[in-house]
């Protein structure tokens, strides 16, 4: 059944998701949301669509022949990605992210990268444009996406053990391909890159080690997350999740550690650089350390829906504003409006009580979200 809206008092709303207020202020760059957290940051799926069926994000029990993924139809266009990019930039973001599923599945991406390349913050600056990729594609489109406009790239890489990523992506994918790719990404100007590792308790744990010293004194920044609770279908356990104190301690053990500053304020990942000099690793701990207080990211979903928090279990619908032509000015109150209302912390919830808080709703799945 089709959304419709529904008249209340003086304002529009959009069942399932967006408001249009009745009073409507210009953007100007300084949207902050009931926390005081401001909006910098949008992360942009461009697919649902995935060719791998990682354990912990699309496993094959759900994910199978017969599960049924988003027709193009209901995809966002390239053009209507850049225009609510840009309404966005208007209030404030700085930074968009391309996701999926495997962004680089989505046809001509290069072409999208092309149009948002062209924006400009409100500080008349290039935007920080980056891709989350699990690299199986990127060997042959580095110098492409490079070309286009692309800055950096985030690669997907939970264990150099062959038989041990093997079993996590389930489709029998070879480690060194995505190796293949990182070193293109890293010919073709695409960093610094950043490679982040999913550690799951029991599965992939043991490469952790592995895998900080494989690119210590490189240009790569190796970074460990926690096993979260994103979506419905991963099942996840909280004795899976091997906490990041624990990874430091495991690398620190052999080749020693010492905190760094943070890049910028939100930064998801603490810094930690290898006290010889040799280059950084880093550990995002959403669960053990939720970092809510400082969230300023806003998830752009592939059919167009607005996600204020990665363990939502709702978006508020941004594509039947398009789709009903309504102006800039409604759509940007719209965005606005949401942002102002935001008071999501679902980490710093479940962090205090973490027994069956995931489990009370149905959340969005990390595969039509992105990370």
């Amino acid at each position: 059944m089709s959304e419709k809206f529904i008249p209340i008092a003086d304002q529009r709303i959009l069942r399932g998701g967006a408001v249009i207020p009745a009073v409507r202020q210009p953007a100007n760059g300084l949207l902050s949301d009931t926390l005081g957290r401001p909006l910098h940051d949008l992360r942009i799926s461009v697919t649902d669509r995935c060719n791998f069926r990682c354990v912990y994000c699309m496993p094959k029990e759900v994910f199978d022949k017969d599960y049924r993924f988003l027709p193009h139809s209901s995809l966002l266009s390239f053009e209507e990605i850049t225009r609510i990019a840009r309404l966005f930039i208007a209030h404030g973001v700085k930074k968009i992210r391309l996701t999926g599923g495997e962004p680089l599945l989505r046809k001509n991406i290069e072409h999208l990268i092309e149009m948002l390349a062209a924006l400009r913050t409100i500080d008349g600056e290039p935007l920080d444009l980056t891709l989350t990729t699990n690299g199986s594609l990127l060997a042959r489109k580095a110098r492409s996406l490079k070309d286009a406009g692309l800055q950096r790239v985030t690669v997907s890489l939970d264990a150099l053990d062959d038989a041990v990523f093997q079993r996590m992506n389930d489709v029998d994918f070879p480690v060194s391909a995505v190796l293949e790719g990182i070193e293109a990404a890293h010919q073709a100007g695409l960093g610094p890159i950043k490679i982040n590792m999913v550690v799951k308790g029991g599965m992939n744990d043991q490469e952790i080690v592995p895998m900080a010293r494989h690119f210590k004194d490189t240009p790569f920044i190796v970074r460990f997350i926690e096993y979260m609770d994103v979506g419905s279908s991963n099942g996840w356990k909280m004795d899976e999740v091997v906490p990041s104190a624990e990874v430091v301690r495991r690398i620190s053990a052999e080749m020693p550690l010492v905190p760094a500053d943070p890049n910028y304020i939100g930064e998801t990942a603490e810094r930690w650089r290898h006290a010889g000099g040799g280059g950084e690793i880093g550990v995002i701990s959403s669960v053990t350390q939720a970092f809510c207080s400082d969230c300023s990211r806003a998830r752009l979903s592939t059919e167009g829906k607005v996600y204020t928090c990665l363990f939502a279990n709702h978006g508020h619908d941004l594509r039947a504003l398009l789709r009903e032509g309504r102006s800039d000015e409604e759509i940007s109150a719209a965005i606005s409006h949401l942002w102002q209302l935001r008071g999501d912390r679902y980490s710093e919830l479940r962090t205090a009580s973490t027994d069956g808080l995931g489990k009370q709703e149905r959340k969005v799945e990390m595969s039509y979200i992105g990370g």
